[in-house]
């Protein structure tokens, strides 16, 4: 076996082994069901009434941030689709019977996680502007990606995955749309 076999194969195991652990959290009705919350709000209602507030509260000065926004998370969803469909990840769940399903999965395929990718990028881009947010933004999106593995739809390497990307984006955007 080479090296980067066995290499790749000690990370899916580590990958399997943490999405068990954070999957247990499910067991808690009351865990799973604020999670579940978490997960749909990050659909993209949370987001949307984000642009919404930031437009209504601070007028034509949110117009910028906002469309900054927009193109990160339509950039989000252009790199996350392409990648589900080169990448066709099975989700945990479908791997390990031990791995329990609590949210309906958005799409067929788990790398990376789009709701980390655009919470992430969603957030680094409004603080930007408005740095005052981060009492709600970074514990929110730190929910987001948390609730991914332990609703059972995301390996942790998904949402680190996402996470990066998401990043990526928003210092992209952020830096180079003027």
């Amino acid at each position: 076996m080479s090296k980067l076999t066995y290499s790749l194969q000690r990370l899916a195991a580590w990958d399997e082994s943490w999405c068990l652990r954070f999957n247990r959290a499910s067991r808690s009705a009351a865990l799973c069901g604020f999670l579940r919350w978490v997960s749909r709000l990050g659909d993209g209602v949370f987001w949307y009434g984000l642009m919404l507030g930031l437009l209504i509260f601070d007028g034509q000065t949110a117009l910028l941030p906002v469309l900054k926004m927009i193109l990160a998370g339509g950039s989000g969803t252009l790199i996350y689709k392409m990648l589900k469909r080169r990448l066709l990840r099975p989700r945990p769940y479908q791997v390990n019977q031990a791995i329990s399903l609590g949210v309906a999965p958005l799409d067929q395929f788990s790398f990376p996680s789009g709701h980390t990718l655009h919470a992430v990028a969603f957030t680094l881009v409004a603080l930007s502007y408005y740095p005052l947010l981060a009492w709600l933004l970074i514990p929110f999106t730190l929910l987001v990606g948390a609730s991914r593995p332990v609703l059972g739809v995301h390996y942790p390497s998904d949402v680190l995955a996402g996470a990066l990307i998401g990043a990526l984006l928003a210092v992209l955007v952020v830096r180079f749309v003027p």
